[in-house]
């Protein structure tokens, strides 16, 4: 699990947008469609679940589950591949019963399997993102001194 600190500058009826600096740990975070980077820089707001019921001007912490991510990170980076060389395996095989250059369906197969799981991957990556265990969420709020 993945945490950093921030400071709340805006809440909606279930969450809050949390200003934080960006980190190399957000180039791979699945969730990173719920950041919004501010004038280019390394400042970045992040909406994020309120449950701890933090309030505008308070500094909290925001916790980030790491097991959702990597099951995201695969469905978007390694299974079109995947489907991409399995699409162009069954071309392969399949080109002489009809009588096709083996290449020409192969690359066909290939990128018609890739094609239809970037379709795939989208409608189910919409239906993830949706999903609490895939957003940020407020853990607790820090004492100010």
């Amino acid at each position: 699990m993945a945490t950093e600190q921030g400071i709340v500058i805006k809440i909606d009826s279930e969450t809050a947008w949390v200003k934080t600096t960006k980190t190399s740990a957000c180039k791979a975070c699945a969730a990173r469609s719920s950041c919004h980077s501010l004038g280019g820089g390394k400042e970045m707001e992040v909406e994020a679940i309120n449950r701890a019921g933090a309030k505008v001007g308070q500094k909290v912490v925001i916790s980030f589950d790491t097991s959702p991510l990597l099951k995201a990170t695969f469905l978007l980076y390694v299974f079109p591949i995947l489907t991409m060389l399995v699409g162009a395996f069954i071309g392969q095989q399949l080109a002489p019963n009809f009588n096709f250059d083996t290449s020409m369906l192969s690359a066909i197969m290939g990128f018609s399997f890739f094609g239809l799981t970037l379709l795939f991957v989208k409608s189910r990556g919409n239906k993830l993102a949706q999903k609490d265990e895939y957003q940020p969420k407020i853990i607790r709020i820090i004492k100010q001194s």
